[in-house]
């Protein structure tokens, strides 16, 4: 009995040797290789910016017999197999294994091959995929959509965020520059493209833990109000807003962005990494709503990550969708500005801060990876790689142009047309508006 069993142990491995040399043979190179459960390595002992590790002789049916990106990231997320060193450098081998299994007939020979690969019956413990119920993106599902993501805990968030938890994009000066001070960058910038002055008031449409209306109220002078759908969020940032003294003219509220009260106007609207909730049925209304708050002559700053207008539509739900932002939508920045436009916005500027978004995500993937035992602590190991998976991944998609993120300043037409906006950006540049 005992020589069966080796033998058939022995089999497992050749035919796992064998199929990683088909998949991936040659396009791992010096970035990627593999460790066997039995310390085999592949394709050989040369240390590499990553290794995937195999848990079990099953771990390759568990990764790629799912055919889909689900599927794999499933794998990872419990354990059939783990990434050691650069999370990032995995998903060019990942692009390279969807090249090599094309064509129906090349996908059915490799899933015959995986099926002989032993199968592990254990049971899949942790946060677990969103349950989306209900039509989409109204009041109900998106405070549940929203929350899934957002309510994991303050203390897992603040492990790897900078110091003021800014979970968006950062605005770096040079690569080396630490995040603290490029989210503070980011801030600023924010202020100076909505070139606030002092006595005026400001909304931030999904404020997170509220340190762009803290920055905006003690800098420039400003009466700041944020809403987010996230009470954890909201309670923080409102003992942070009491712990500077700014309660006078800085608050969070727990509200969405339909059931802001329009009474006397807004001079100046910020959404910074909310718009990707939005949904894109929902931009004519988003849109019109922001247009309604603002004051004629306001200005708004909506920051969104968008998807490329070339890539075609991804069939069935996706990791992102399950397990990281239910109901979240990208759409491509044409479609976001003709929604502005038509509901009345004038499109003064647009920047990509695509490769910012690349540093920043590497900065959190590091973070969060050297404060892996005190996130334990927040959150099970399964949500811990949810977070490591996913900014890996996101760091990928920004660094090879999957995907952008823009800042498109809007303004609402005063009378006559006149947007009361300076002729050039110098003041951008130039920044003299601090309080």
């Amino acid at each position: 009995m005992v020589s069966r069993t080796v033998a058939l142990s022995d089999d497992t491995k050749r035919l796992t040797l064998r199929l990683l040399d088909d998949l991936f043979g040659g396009q791992g190179g010096a970035a990627v290789g593999a460790r066997l459960w039995d310390g085999t390595l592949w394709p050989d002992e040369r240390a590499r910016r990553a290794t995937l590790v195999f848990k079990h002789p099953g771990a390759l049916r568990a990764m790629l017999l799912p055919g889909t990106e689900l599927g794999l990231a499933e794998a990872f997320l419990y354990d059939d197999f783990d990434v050691e060193g650069e999370m990032e450098s995995v998903f060019a081998l990942a692009d390279g294994l969807a090249e090599r299994t094309q064509g129906w007939r090349r996908k059915l020979s490799i899933g015959q091959e995986l099926l002989k690969l032993p199968r592990r019956e254990a049971p899949r413990t942790g946060r677990g995929p969103a349950k989306a119920s209900g039509k989409i993106h109204t009041l109900e599902r998106d405070r549940r959509s929203v929350t899934y993501h957002y309510d994991v805990s303050n203390d897992f968030f603040g492990l790897w965020l900078d110091r003021r938890m800014v979970y968006s994009c950062a605005y770096f000066h040079a690569e080396t520059e630490e995040l603290d001070a490029a989210q503070e960058h980011k801030l600023d910038l924010i202020c100076r493209k909505l070139r606030l002055k002092a006595g005026q008031r400001l909304l931030d449409i999904g404020c997170g833990w509220g340190a762009l209306v803290i920055h905006a109220a003690r800098h420039y002078g400003v009466d700041a109000t944020g809403i987010t759908l996230s009470r954890p969020q909201a309670e923080l940032a409102n003992e942070r807003i009491a712990a500077e003294g700014l309660q006078e003219r800085c608050r969070v509220k727990v509200l969405d962005y339909r059931e802001v009260e329009e009474g006397q106007g807004f001079d100046a609207l910020a959404s910074i990494g909310m718009f990707e909730h939005v949904g894109s049925a929902l931009l004519p209304p988003y849109f019109e709503k922001a247009l309604r708050l603002l004051k004629p002559g306001g200005v708004f700053l909506n920051h969104g990550i968008a998807s490329r207008a070339t890539d075609k539509p991804v069939k069935g739900p996706t990791f992102t969708d399950l397990y990281v932002f239910p109901d979240g939508e990208l759409v491509p920045i044409h479609v976001t500005l003709r929604a502005a436009e038509e509901a009345g916005f004038e499109v003064r500027d647009v920047e990509s801060l695509r490769e910012h978004y690349a540093l920043t995500l590497r900065h959190w993937v590091r973070r969060l990876e050297a404060g892996h035992d005190q996130a334990l602590g927040h959150v099970d190991e399964p949500t811990y790689r949810v977070w490591r998976l996913f900014m890996a991944g996101s760091a990928y998609g920004f660094a090879t142009g999957r995907l952008n993120v823009y800042q498109s300043l809007l303004s609402k037409p005063g009378p006559g047309g006149r947007s009361g906006l300076p002729l050039t950006r110098r003041d951008w540049i130039l920044p003299s508006g601090r309080a």
